[in-house]
Formats: structure tokens, sequence, C-alpha cells
């Protein structure tokens, strides 16, 4: 009986730890796929884009911010990004001043 416990405690254990892993890389990847999207959907507003990403979004939605020079300029400027989980789709805002919002993203 004892043995049958702990053999039980252990398997639930390396299932837990390996579920965690897998969603961790899910979600490392669903951060990729916003950021890359986003910044391509920023391409005519933002030159060479960097984005900062919500690490889960909305339950509908990635969302992120985009921040690079202005297209043909030299202001930051950031936009906000709205990515279709289902769609795969990203669409962004306005230019926003950089004395208004500056996203620093990660080197």
């Amino acid at each position: 009986m004892r043995t049958t416990l702990a053999i039980a405690t252990i398997l639930s254990a390396t299932f837990a730890i390996e579920a965690h892993a897998s969603s961790d890389d899910a979600w490392g990847a669903f951060s990729k796929d916003v950021s890359k999207a986003c910044i391509t959907a920023a391409k005519g507003l933002i030159d060479n884009g960097k984005a900062v990403v919500d690490p889960f979004g909305s339950q509908s939605y990635g969302l992120a911010v985009v921040t690079g020079k202005a297209h043909g300029g030299k202001a930051t400027v950031s936009t906000i990004c709205a990515y279709d989980k289902k769609t795969k789709k990203a669409e962004v805002g306005g230019e926003i001043p950089g004395e208004q919002l500056i996203a620093k993203p990660a080197k």
C-alpha cells in the first residue's frame, strides 16, 4: 500500500512538472508570435519596432505595445497592438508620441 502511494505521488509530481514546463513553452511561443505579428503590423508606422508583449493577453487577444522611430522620422513613438488568437492576425492603433507612452523592450 505504501509503495503504491509513493509511486502515485512521484508520478503525480512528474506530470505536474511536465505540464508546467509545457505551459511555459506554449506561453513563450505565444509571446514570440504576438511580437512578430505586431512588429510586422506596425511597419508602416514604426521603423525597427520592438514589442513589449502582455504575457497572457486577454481571452481573445494577444496584446502588445510596439515602440520605435516614427516611419521616416526621428521621433520615438509607440502604438498599441491587438493580435487575434483565432485568426493570428494583428492590428495596430495610431501613433502615440514618445512623451505620452514608451515601452522599454528587453534587450
